[in-house]
């Protein structure tokens, strides 16, 4: 048996009615996969597949988690992943994509969602992540403190430079109500 075979969806047994296949992506999925962006989490995923005409439309419905580390302060965080996309799939002679069209080959009749399901979590992970405004590491938010230049000297009251730190004490919460930015060329020299 694959490690992926779980994830085989056998078109040719599909005619005019719609199946739902669900599958739970959790760590073990996520090991198996085994790349370097996502290695942790847990994600449902449903795929509906339908046959129209010459092709198949399969919708896939993901929700869940993924366990990354925070942009900011590098301790993991969980990122919420809620993601639809759709999928036109038809029979050829050997696997490939045309167009917005994947190809199976018709000798085996079924697709293999495997490696789609991480791509399209992979592609809802925002560039930055970061933990909620209050919830990062202290110690590094406390080294960002100390390495940032100072903003004395400039009449804005609010610099983005500044991580708005000065407004996360214990609570955390910005009194502006604003997500908090890195700048990150401001951070080279930060000691481990």
């Amino acid at each position: 048996m694959s490690k992926f075979e779980l994830y085989n969806i056998v078109l040719k047994d599909i005619t005019n009615e719609k199946r739902i296949y669900e599958f739970d992506l959790d760590d073990v999925y996520f090991k198996k996969i085994d790349s370097p962006e996502v290695q942790r989490g847990n994600v449902q995923a449903k795929v509906t597949v339908q046959k129209k005409a010459s092709t198949y439309k399969l919708d896939f419905d993901l929700n869940g988690f993924v366990i990354l580390p925070c942009t900011r302060c590098l301790e993991d965080m969980n990122q919420q992943i809620h993601y639809k996309e759709s999928l036109d799939v038809k029979f050829g002679s050997k696997f490939s994509e045309e167009n917005d069209i994947v190809i199976v080959p018709e000798a085996e009749g079924a697709i293999n969602v495997a490696w789609f399901l991480y791509e399209f979590i992979v592609l809802n992970i925002p560039v930055k992540h970061v933990h909620a405004p209050g919830e990062c590491d202290k110690s590094m938010i406390n080294k960002l403190k100390k390495h940032l230049p100072s903003s004395k000297g400039n009449d804005e009251e609010n610099d983005d430079t500044t991580l708005g730190l000065d407004e996360m004490e214990e609570d955390g919460f910005s009194t502006h109500n604003q997500f908090i930015d890195l700048d990150f060329d401001n951070l080279q020299n930060i000691d481990n």
